[in-house]
């Protein structure tokens, strides 16, 4: 399935760079996970999703996936996935590519040399792409974070 770029504007991928400086979320304070600690202290701090997700950098972008080709890599549709153009692609690693002229998100797999973008869903078949440039796929960039919206 392919992912679009989040823009307000175009359909093309935009660098995080553009976003405004001001994205800042309040922390309240921590949720246990497990038991909640009665002496839990409550303070005031401020998150930068820019700094946090590391988006300040001109090779970040991010991306809306669409579709339910990676849902066992736990991405759904919906969510949103920062993605480095110049990190180095990887045996395991999520990436987008460009195949047939439009962006898919994939898992990297090397067999025996050879690279192939995999989809991750048990339920669905998808076809295996070999990504090799010379059949006219590219890897964009490499999917460093997601964010969901629980309530979507």
């Amino acid at each position: 399935m392919s992912c679009v770029a989040l823009s307000l504007e175009s359909d093309r991928p935009i660098p995080i760079a553009e976003i405004p400086p001001d994205l800042r979320l309040q922390i309240v304070g921590a949720a246990g996970a497990g038991f909640p600690s009665p002496s839990q202290d409550w303070r005031e701090d401020a998150i930068d999703l820019v700094e946090l997700l590391r988006l300040d950098r001109a090779a970040s972008f991010v991306f809306r996936v669409s579709g339910s080709s990676m849902l066992d890599a736990g991405l759904y549709d919906n969510d949103v996935v920062v993605v480095d153009r110049d990190a180095k692609p990887a045996n395991g690693r999520i990436v987008i590519a460009i195949v047939d002229g439009g962006f898919v998100i994939r898992q990297l797999v090397i067999r025996q040399g050879v690279p192939y973008l995999e989809a991750r869903n048990t339920g669905m078949s998808y076809p295996l792409t070999v990504a090799d440039g010379d059949m006219g796929v590219e890897i964009w960039g490499v999917v460093r974070a997601c964010v969901r919206n629980l309530q979507a």
